[in-house]
């Protein structure tokens, strides 16, 4: 989903508010990339940007700021997609390469491949969420307690 939610950002410069919460919660969960580098890419990106909601979305997606998500909430982007784009229409509509990919496994193409024997022209998961999300919780614990 954070792919394709991508795509349509750099075609169309617009995304979902749900989309820009699930990429802005991978970019700095998933990835731990500092937040101010995906807040300066989407204004770059945005017909609507808007600085003080742009600014405050993304220090909610990162825990930081007045009004922050809780550290320890991380968005799975699996999860995510299999809830809000259920049978993986928006995901076919950004990701042609994966348009023959059969019903809900769109969601974890990958894993559809490697069953069935088919090789896609679409890359692996750059990051693995379950672990991500170990060394993210430990990284965000470490810097409460000050270490």
């Amino acid at each position: 989903i954070v792919d394709a939610a991508m795509r349509q950002l750099n075609s169309t410069g617009w995304m979902h508010n749900r989309l820009r919460m699930i990429t802005a919660s991978f970019l700095v969960k998933d990835l731990l990339i500092d937040w101010r580098e995906g807040e300066r890419y989407f204004m770059s990106q945005l017909i609507d940007g808007d600085l003080a909601a742009n600014n405050g979305g993304w220090q909610w997606a990162a825990s930081t700021g007045t009004d922050a998500a809780p550290y320890f909430r991380i968005f799975n982007p699996t999860t995510q997609g299999e809830k809000f784009d259920h049978e993986g229409e928006f995901i076919r509509q950004w990701l042609p390469e994966l348009r023959d990919v059969p019903g809900k496994v769109v969601h974890e193409p990958w894993k559809w491949a490697q069953k069935a024997g088919v090789t896609l022209d679409y890359p692996q998961p750059i990051v693995e969420h379950k672990e991500a999300r170990v060394q993210t919780l430990a990284a965000y614990e470490a810097a409460r307690k000050g270490k």
